[in-house]
């Protein structure tokens, strides 16, 4: 084996001992958080658009409910979701991303981990959600979606409230999963339609994570029991 090639290798092992320490790092930081919702959507919302003041109203009507905010700590939807949450008197955790633009953290974080991986990154925005919001957004909130929604649907996750919303700008995507995906080719089933709430009301959003909760209280890390799972686990058999 040439040296170069073994030289290459040592640094692959090396690199192990880094994603262990972001790990660390991350369930250390985040298990001394409250219950908290994971809010996604565009970093390129500007503080003058709609979507940026709603997102404040959101993330503030979401700490007044007694949940904290998670967010991937940048700016646009993420800056309103964690200013809206400090706002409210909540938890606002920002969970950054070092890119290759740069790109700094809002100034609304009370709780700050940067990350190098967005693997690991996204360990975390799943493991320390109890619900999730996915605003208008790129490639990186549908990602984040999709994932998510993969995640429940296998069984991996508890079920957990997840809310597009944004009636209009998700319209298009719905209509491609229920009439391409799920009717035409069957790639999914009618029950997966039912993993997501779509909404334009912030009460309404709201309403849907907290009432989720008193019908299926659960713990961090803890699968929800009972018909719920059960009943999902039928569907794909």
């Amino acid at each position: 084996m040439r040296k170069a090639e073994v030289i290459e290798g040592l640094k692959d092992t090396w690199q192990v001992f880094r994603v262990m320490a972001e790990f660390v790092e991350g369930f250390d930081t985040l298990a001394k958080v409250g219950r908290c919702v994971s809010i996604f959507g565009s970093a390129r919302t500007h503080p003058d658009d709609e979507l940026y003041k709603t997102t404040v109203l959101l993330g503030k009507k979401l700490a007044e409910a007694g949940y904290g905010v998670i967010t991937g700590g940048g700016p646009g939807v993420m800056e309103a979701g964690n200013k809206g949450a400090g706002e409210g008197g909540g938890e606002s955790v920002g969970l950054a991303i070092d890119l290759p633009m740069e790109q700094e953290a809002n100034p609304y974080c009370s709780t700050l981990v940067d990350f190098r991986y967005f693997f690991i990154r996204k360990v975390m925005f799943v493991k320390y959600a109890d619900a999730f919001v996915f605003m208008p957004g790129g490639f990186g909130t549908m990602d984040e979606m999709f994932e998510v929604l993969t995640l429940v649907q296998t069984l991996k996750i508890r079920r957990i409230p997840c809310v597009l919303f944004g009636m209009k700008y998700w319209q298009g995507l719905f209509d491609w999963l229920e009439k391409t995906m799920c009717a035409e080719y069957r790639h999914i089933s009618p029950e997966d339609l039912q993993l997501f709430h779509r909404t334009d009301d912030v009460d309404d959003a709201v309403k849907h994570i907290a009432e989720f909760h008193k019908r299926s209280p659960t713990r961090k890390g803890r699968t929800i029991g009972g018909g719920d799972t059960r009943e999902l686990g039928k569907a794909k058999k």
